[in-house]
């Protein structure tokens, strides 16, 4: 697979989630596309670490990639969290009804 090939794969699943969280007003598939969006990000990492290395022993790209999914699966919980709580007290994931979050 070509350098080209992997970044128009990063590019159109950074472009999905992109989609997913501005066509979308549920909570669960906004986070979703969040997640997209961060695995666009990683593949991007790990193909450019892949085709312009630094050295062979300086894994900046998987570095990254090992990051970002530590910052995902932080997000994804919080998110998850917060999302349960809010369907416990309205029962709904509809972003509209979110806006009575606010004090």
């Amino acid at each position: 697979m070509t350098l080209h090939n992997c970044l128009l794969l990063s590019a159109l699943l950074f472009a999905t989630g992109v989609y997913g969280v501005v066509a979308r007003r549920n909570v669960l598939i906004m986070l979703m596309s969040i997640e997209l969006m961060l695995n666009g990000v990683n593949v991007a990492f790990v193909a450019l670490a892949r085709y312009y290395p630094r050295g062979s022993d300086a894994p900046a790209g998987h570095v990254f990639v090992l990051l970002t999914m530590a910052v995902a699966a932080a997000e994804a919980a919080v998110g998850l969290a917060i999302v349960l709580a809010w369907f416990r007290h309205r029962k709904t994931t509809d972003t509209d009804e979110m806006r009575s979050m606010r004090w």
